[in-house]
């Protein structure tokens, strides 16, 4: 593989960046689609790519559909991929957790890595899924560059990874809404080449 393109799905409808909405199958807004319809262009000019894979919640479908379009490029749909899953806090703002739970919430801040919603999943647990998926498709992929259509908290873990980061710190990486994170093959590894971009 020569390159991995790491996208974030374009901004989602409503007040999503307020909300936990993980597993919730939210789709994009209309701003979200015009972001990535401008990354495809601007990828198209700069970085083709010859396949992109997403999950199966409809924001990264989407975004792989409109990634994809106007080139007969395969789109891979893969579960694996889908964002973590939050549980019984799907759906709900932070500030109402924090107000709501607010021993539970604090538990979270003191160990994000390892915390778990009722009901949902760890960045631990998001790690142990995403993470031999995406070292395989690295490291037996396809020969060219590779798009992934993916959600904030899967591209942090994936990065973590490249980066040799503990998950404790994933979120010291920005990852806006239609961004992109350029990762090649390097001689002891992952090299992250471009990190939380809009592509020049």
């Amino acid at each position: 593989m020569r390159a991995l393109l790491l996208i974030r799905h374009g901004a989602l409808v409503g007040d999503a960046e307020r909300r936990f909405v993980g597993a919730t199958d939210l789709p994009m807004s209309v701003a979200g689609e015009a972001q990535i319809r401008d990354l495809a262009a601007r990828l198209v000019a700069r970085a083709p790519f010859d396949a992109v894979y997403c999950s199966d919640l409809a924001r990264s479908r989407r975004a792989a559909e409109l990634l994809a379009a106007g080139r007969a490029i395969p789109i891979h749909v893969r579960p694996v991929l889908r964002e973590i899953d939050m549980g019984a806090w799907e759906g709900l703002t932070r500030s109402e957790i924090a107000e709501s739970q607010p021993d539970e919430y604090a538990r979270r801040g003191a160990d994000i890595a390892n915390f778990r919603p009722p009901g949902g999943e760890s960045f631990a647990d998001l790690a142990a899924r995403v993470t031999p998926w995406w070292r395989s498709l690295f490291a037996e992929g396809e020969a060219g560059v590779v798009a992934v259509a993916g959600h904030a908290g899967v591209n942090r873990v994936i990065l973590c990874d490249a980066l040799g980061m503990p998950l404790a710190n994933l979120f010291r990486i920005a990852q806006r809404p239609g961004c992109v994170n350029v990762i090649e093959p390097g001689r002891d590894g992952p090299i992250v080449r471009l990190l939380d971009g809009g592509w020049l």
